[in-house]
């Protein structure tokens, strides 16, 4: 009888011990962009982040979201905690991490994590924080492609005068769009698919994890491709309201990303191997090395307009300067 009551006494006492353990937790709401919804791959990577806050205070609730802007919107208004947005999207909360889609400066998977790994130290929080929001996990989500349903458009001057569907909350890809002499259409990270697939615009760009999920190989048909240049990086981004989380879950929750950095770049590379190997048209070099020009030209007017962030653009550059010195910009030593 003895056995027992001790047995009850110390189960009645683990049960308060985990009632005082909850009490303490926060309870947030997550709200997480995927254009596939709550089945989609960015719901499901953003799941298995749920058992390591709770280590760290804080029971996530998810919630999916297939239209950006009402993401944003609802984090802006307190509605949402925290949200998961495209690095175009999180612009708006921090210039610096927004610009690592700037376009042209990251031009490989190799310089996309060295960038990664410098904004994952401790000393790097500072660049992460802006008014109340704080950038709390990058993912990267692979280069941006341009996608045609005509693949005789094989040339920038054949661009000209083509429907190209552009995000139009962002100014980057407005400019980029007109520089080269294409029209805007103006579309969301929910519409554009839409508008590339029944025919409505020429061209789109996007990541390769949109061509699947999104259909966009009904865009392409038998007679599109698939421009194979990196007009940028594409990331996934946390965003949090600082003060809604304990004081070190930003750190945290940035060095969990950073371990399933290779899970997610994967995710990139499958879906880059989803595509058709006949859809990919490939530039000369001479080609390329014209377009590296073209969009240096964009990013530093860019710059210049406060869309990109200087200090972003310079380690971005020597980034580039580490991984291929030879090139001019590295001789001049300046974005």
């Amino acid at each position: 009888m003895k056995k027992i009551n001790t047995i009850i006494n110390l189960f009645g006492a683990a049960t308060l011990a985990t009632s005082s353990v909850n009490a303490d937790v926060l309870e947030r709401k997550f709200c997480i962009f995927d254009p596939v919804g709550a089945n989609g791959p960015m719901f499901n990577v953003m799941k298995s982040s749920k058992p390591s806050a709770l280590k760290w205070g804080v029971n996530l609730e998810l919630a999916a979201y297939t239209d950006e802007k009402i993401a944003a919107e609802d984090l802006k208004a307190g509605q949402c905690d925290a949200a998961l947005l495209t690095s175009t999207r999180a612009r708006e909360f921090n210039r610096f991490t927004g610009s690592l889609e700037a376009l042209g400066a990251i031009t490989s998977d190799e310089e996309m994590k060295m960038v990664l790994e410098t904004l994952n130290q401790s000393k790097a929080a500072k660049l992460l924080t802006s008014g109340k929001y704080e950038v709390a996990g990058i993912l990267p989500a692979g280069a941006v492609y341009l996608f045609l349903r005509d693949r005789t458009v094989n040339s920038v001057e054949k661009l000209q005068g083509k429907k190209i569907a552009t995000l139009d909350y962002d100014h980057a890809s407005l400019t980029m769009v007109r520089h080269v002499g294409a029209s805007v259409v103006g579309a969301t990270s929910s519409s554009f698919a839409g508008k590339f697939n029944n025919g409505s615009v020429d061209a789109a760009y996007a990541p390769a994890i949109a061509y699947t999920p999104l259909e966009l190989y009904k865009g392409i048909g038998t007679s599109g491709g698939v421009f194979d240049y990196k007009l940028a990086q594409f990331t996934f981004q946390i965003i949090i309201q600082k003060d809604k989380f304990p004081e070190d879950f930003g750190q945290n929750a940035r060095d969990y990303t950073a371990s399933i950095y290779d899970e997610a770049h994967k995710m990139v590379s499958n879906a880059e191997a989803e595509i058709n190997p006949q859809h990919w048209m490939r530039p000369t070099r001479d080609e390329v090395a014209g377009y590296d020009n073209l969009l240096r030209e964009v990013r530093i007017s860019l710059k210049e307009e406060g869309v990109y962030d200087p200090k972003a653009l310079r380690l971005m550059l020597k980034v580039r300067c580490k991984t291929n010195p030879d090139k001019a910009e590295c001789v001049e030593g300046r974005e």
